[in-house]
């Protein structure tokens, strides 16, 4: 959004948010650029069941772990700090977060997207605003994104042994994750038989498995297939 002019703009701002946020199917969430929550739509205090005036006096910290899957959040913090970096008026990114509304109740899958709210005068980011849409249970993105996210960080553990292999190495990984034997992997790669069994041991003792099961996931992690 533009440059707003002072904070009795951005106070404005957010009373039209409140004004309609009875109309908009999903949580509405100021945050400061530590992640404190400097507003928040009621639908998303009724699912937290916690007033407002608690959740201004609760530290990031505090609230994120009280109720937020961890783990997500090494998928979308990058994102966001990202999007505050470029500092684009346009620009929104998108994620899936598990929320968990009351201590001893299973996590709830969330799509949510976020953009730059309020800049100050010199056009610094101060305030993102998130949208935040629960996700059926019963839907299909809620089994693809907990894939996306087992992919993510699997991804971040393995990168520096994926990092160890030559381009070559990564090419018979390929094949071997596709089932291709190794005469296969020979016959289309051009090389030797005995070099593609040489690849094949070195890819295995690098990656420290031998499962095919984990070599198809490095495949897959690391956009091979």
């Amino acid at each position: 959004m533009k440059l707003a002019e002072n904070f009795s703009d951005f106070k404005q701002q957010i009373a039209q948010l409140a004004s309609v946020e009875h109309l908009i199917p999903a949580v509405v969430i100021i945050h400061d650029l530590q992640g404190r929550v400097m507003w928040m739509s009621k639908m998303g205090l009724e699912q937290l069941d916690i007033s407002m005036e608690e959740i201004l006096n609760s530290s990031a910290e505090d609230y994120y772990s009280r109720y937020f899957n961890e783990s997500d959040a090494k998928d979308y913090v990058p994102k966001i700090l990202g999007l505050l970096e470029r500092n684009n008026d346009d620009e929104i990114i998108t994620y899936f977060q598990q929320v968990r509304y009351r201590e001893h109740l299973d996590w709830t899958w969330h799509m949510s997207s976020t953009r730059i709210f309020y800049r100050d005068e010199q056009n610094r980011p101060l305030y993102t605003i998130t949208m935040s849409f629960p996700i059926d249970a019963m839907h299909h993105m809620v089994n693809k994104a907990g894939k996306l996210l087992e992919e993510n960080n699997f991804l971040r553990q393995n990168h520096n042994r994926y990092c160890r292999l030559s381009k070559r190495e990564r090419e018979v990984l390929k094949h071997m994750s596709l089932g291709k034997s190794s005469a296969e992997t020979a016959a289309e790669l051009f090389i030797s038989l005995g070099t593609v069994d040489t690849h094949r041991k070195n890819i295995r003792k690098k990656l420290e498995t031998k499962s095919y099961f984990e070599l198809s996931q490095y495949a897959r992690s690391f956009d091979l297939i």
